[in-house]
């Protein structure tokens, strides 16, 4: 084989490969590698890059750790949830793995005791989100969309968002947990669920700054410095115009049947067109999701306001058990992926058919504390 040969050989491997993993001036770098899945995790994938992180954990010749996704429309879609509910459909268990190694996995980047760097441009929901949040930097561009979309397939938004929502204020919590509402890199920035936003362009020739970066003084001011442009203007974030509507239609202490209300109230006054698209777009987003997931998603996002990490991703597991297994996520993944049609027949179908002793049992674990799959997570 000829050295051409041989470098478009291992170009194709490459290519094929779903995770990448190359080091730059000490700068571990993970590449989700499958474009055109929108880098989307399989648990292959997952279990790969939990070996990844493991390895830059013990490697003391890398002082960082940075997570970006492959080509220009994605960082990472979410988890496959389409094998997910394959495996379910047919009474495969194997589906409870997928869930208990991303946990293992997102917890393990929350806790990596090195700087983690996620770089969220283009689609970033669900499981790509899991993967990003857990980052000290967490980069985000003109192109990102940023989303936690579950209560739309009968879920809710797990991967530790039941904790790294709690950044912000409940209200604003519970609207984006609970509509799944899309965020640009501006609203991720002041939501607090971003550190710095920079333009693609800027951040397609940090890789070329990341070589000559100097290794002496604080390390986090230095990648700072490789990934900021020298004069960053901070972009206008959409939802703020909206914020005194979200405080008021997802008040903490309203419950789910009330917030949809109050939605009805405002918008039968006839409102100005701007806010009526907003509150016709937001009630009609509740409207199509299942009843006892946003009933359950809205108790669990309080709750974990009260919890740690570790107590969260356990709470998530149990919930996601019970989704599976005897709630609404089967039919939502069908309505919403396979067929398409948007049209769930969540069962109960009404908000006030949902009682609150199903609401609990969702919420209750089906473990014994020392049989839960991740009792030593957190745990010294």
């Amino acid at each position: 084989m000829s050295a051409l040969q041989s470098a478009v050989a291992d170009t194709s491997m490459e290519a094929e490969r779903e995770v990448l993993f190359r080091v730059v001036n000490r700068v571990g770098i993970i590449t989700l590698n499958r474009p055109a899945a929108l880098n989307a995790l399989s648990h292959a994938m997952i279990r790969e890059i939990a070996v990844l992180v493991e390895h830059c954990r013990n490697d003391d010749g890398i002082v960082a750790l940075v997570l970006k996704g492959a080509g220009r429309k994605a960082f990472c879609a979410g988890g496959d949830v389409r094998e997910v509910h394959r495996l379910a459909k047919q009474g495969d268990s194997r589906w409870l793995a997928f869930f208990i190694d991303e946990y293992r996995l997102d917890y393990a980047l929350h806790t990596f005791p090195k700087p983690v760097i996620s770089v969220l441009d283009g689609i970033t929901m669900g499981g790509g989100m899991g993967l990003g949040q857990a980052a000290r930097l967490r980069i985000v561009t003109e192109r990102s969309k940023l989303a936690m979309p579950e209560t739309r397939i009968g879920f809710l938004p797990d991967v530790g968002a039941t904790r790294f929502l709690s950044v912000m204020p409940a209200e604003l919590e519970l609207f984006v947990g609970l509509t799944g509402a899309t965020l640009s890199g501006a609203d991720a920035l002041r939501l607090q669920l971003a550190d710095v936003c920079v333009s693609a362009d800027w951040l397609a020739s940090s890789e070329e700054r990341l070589q000559y970066m100097s290794h002496a003084g604080d390390l986090m001011s230095a990648i700072r410095g490789v990934v900021e442009p020298p004069c960053n203007i901070v972009p206008h974030a959409a939802l703020g115009s909206f914020t005194q509507l979200i405080l008021r239609h997802f008040d903490r202490r309203s419950g789910v049947d009330r917030m949809f209300a109050t939605l009805r109230q405002d918008l039968e006054r006839e409102p100005p067109r701007e806010i009526r698209q907003w509150l016709q777009a937001t009630y009609d987003a509740l409207c199509a999701h299942s009843p006892t997931m946003l009933y359950v998603t809205r108790e669990a996002l309080l709750r974990g306001r009260q919890m740690t990490l570790a107590e969260c991703f356990r709470m998530e597991l149990g919930i996601v058990k019970r989704a599976i297994e005897e709630g609404d996520f089967c039919e939502g993944v069908r309505a919403q992926l396979i067929d398409k049609d948007h049209k769930g027949r969540w069962a109960p179908a009404t908000l006030a058919e949902v009682r609150p002793e199903r609401v609990r049992h969702f919420l209750t674990s089906p473990w014994k504390r020392e049989a839960h799959p991740l009792a030593d997570l957190g745990v010294e």
